[in-house]
């Protein structure tokens, strides 16, 4: 069984058991969050079902593993010729799920 949920603007395709990182989520470390925005569930007796948007009474309970900071990327921008140049970093703040189960 399997699900295909949305958080953050993106959407992942999870399993019970599967530990998948998204854009940061509030809650402490431990607790658990329910993601309510199902779009598709594939349940092994009944098959495949596609929500129009969402499937009704679906939902997926996930336990938050840790809160963190990805890499650091560097911005760099200039102009050429005109002694202009900008350094930044950036570190995306992210949140550990691990999926516990599937409510469909």
């Amino acid at each position: 069984m399997y699900a295909v949920v949305e958080t953050g603007g993106k959407q992942y395709k999870v399993s019970e058991g599967d530990v998948i990182y998204v854009e940061k989520l509030n809650g402490e470390v431990d607790s658990t969050v329910e993601l309510d925005k199902v779009l598709m569930v594939n349940k092994d007796d009944t098959g495949v079902v596609v929500g129009k948007p969402v499937v009704e009474g679906a939902k997926v309970n996930a336990k938050i593993l840790a809160q963190g900071k990805s890499k650091k990327i560097l911005v760099f921008k200039y102009k050429a010729k005109k002694d202009y140049r900008k350094r930044q970093g950036h570190r995306q703040p992210y949140t550990k799920l691990q999926i516990e189960k599937i409510d469909a």
